[in-house]
């Protein structure tokens, strides 16, 4: 039944369904694969019933910081703190590139959102100082990984809501993965910087600018500080965080730095509530495909045949791994993550695997997915921003997967990575 389903499910895309719709005829074609016609009441059940868990209501506070933050005038503050911290080495511009994006990773929990913020402003700066154009729009591609899997995460509260693993105990093992993978985007970029012969931002470091530009900078970096270390200390959970750095963003954009008006906050709600009511909706459709999978213990059935094959959590792993990177070429991320970790999910619990793990592992197989061709959403955002043609990126964009590659080998290699910070902090 699960290759009729996905057969259907890619008929319906092709056929230009909207994702949510596509997902709809896939369950439909489900319940009439089964046979009973009686359950179709079920669909409604399951489709308000995964938009229902609590930790959910984080995913639009994260959104609108990241949306507020721009229109407050935070965003630039942030590039002038990262510039004076990197920018005396060769190719500056490119290590702020990497740098903001670990910034802003921890703020809004989106790849997409990240991509966006920074590529604006760095893209065009990266041209005009004689970056290669398809280079500088795919290291800010590549760097918006850095995105889902810092804390917080979206993607980790969806996997945390359908697993029922604790979301914070989910962000604190991303800290040090989403730090493995800026560390090699840097060497990456320390590379090209010298094979392109690319320029620095300033002639050598200055303490007194970096300090001038902290000083600028602290009140957004409070931001991030309010979401990850309330999560951190156990102060509060991750939507109460999100809700508290939302009514912080506000205040510092009205009161302290005067550039935020209604105006914005109207537009920056408007944007929460569309990109969330995207992402509740395609959840919900998902959820139902997902439970008919679990009736009809597709799980049960794949985990002898991928455990025959799998001798090891780390070779089981590696598979899950394959098959992701491949679905994730052809399908929305959200989508693939809320059809695939019901099916997976049970498969990593009997193979042994932590859940903790497993949840990393996962978010950032989703993750590379957004650089992948030809669905990455990420290369779609940069190529627009920096006029880049999109063959251009799809051509020059592997090397930035590749990296992310590396880095997801290590972290199936090596559990501690994501392991060892929640174990430490008592998860």
């Amino acid at each position: 039944m699960s290759l009729a389903l996905l057969g259907i499910f890619f008929v319906a895309l092709i056929c230009g369904l909207p994702l949510f719709a596509a997902m709809l005829a896939t369950a439909i074609s489900g319940f009439a694969l089964i046979g009973d016609f009686s359950q179709f009441r079920i669909m409604i059940q399951q489709f308000y019933g995964g938009m229902e868990p609590f930790s959910l209501l984080a995913i639009p506070y994260f959104i609108l910081v990241g949306e507020l933050m721009g229109s407050a005038g935070l965003t630039n503050r942030l590039l002038t703190f990262a510039e004076a911290l990197v920018g005396h080495f060769k190719g500056g511009l490119g290590y702020v590139t990497v740098v903001a994006s670990i910034i802003f990773a921890g703020v809004n929990g989106s790849a997409a959102a990240d991509a966006s913020a920074v590529g604006s402003i760095m893209i065009p700066a990266m041209k005009k100082g004689g970056y290669p154009p398809s280079y500088a729009a795919g290291l800010t591609a590549g760097s918006s990984l850095i995105g889902p899997i810092i804390p917080p995460s979206i993607f980790m509260i969806l996997f945390g809501a359908m697993t029922k693993t604790n979301v914070g105990a989910l962000f604190m093992a991303g800290v040090l993965p989403g730090l493995l993978l800026g560390i090699a985007f840097m060497i990456m970029h320390r590379v090209s910087a010298y094979r392109l012969n690319l320029p620095t931002v300033n002639s050598e470091f200055s303490f007194s600018k970096l300090l001038t530009a902290t000083g600028g900078a602290i009140t957004s970096l409070i931001a991030p500080g309010i979401i990850i270390g309330g999560i951190l200390f156990g102060f509060m959970t991750p939507t109460e965080s999100g809700a508290i750095a939302s009514l912080y963003v506000l205040a510092v954009g009205f009161l302290w730095t005067r550039e935020l008006t209604w105006k914005d906050v109207t537009k920056a709600l408007g944007n929460t509530v569309r990109l969330t009511s995207v992402i509740f909706v395609v959840i919900g459709a998902a959820t139902i495909v997902g439970w008919i999978l679990a009736s009809e213990q597709i799980p049960q059935k794949l985990a002898p045949i991928i455990l025959e094959y799998a001798k090891t959590p780390f070779m089981v792993l590696l598979f899950m791994s394959l098959i992701i990177f491949i679905v994730g070429m052809f399908m929305e991320e959200i989508a693939a993550l809320v059809l695939l970790t019901p099916v997976f999910a049970p498969l990593a619990v009997a193979a042994g695997i932590d859940p903790l793990h497993f949840g990393i592992v996962m978010t950032l197989n989703i993750t590379i997915a957004l650089i992948t061709p030809p669905m990455g959403a990420c290369v779609y955002i940069v190529s627009s921003i920096g006029a880049v043609p999109l063959e251009k990126m799809f051509k020059h964009i592997w090397p930035f997967v590749c990296v992310a590659i590396v880095c997801q080998f290590m972290l199936i290699a090596f559990p501690s990575i994501s392991l060892w910070l929640p174990r430490m902090l008592g998860y």
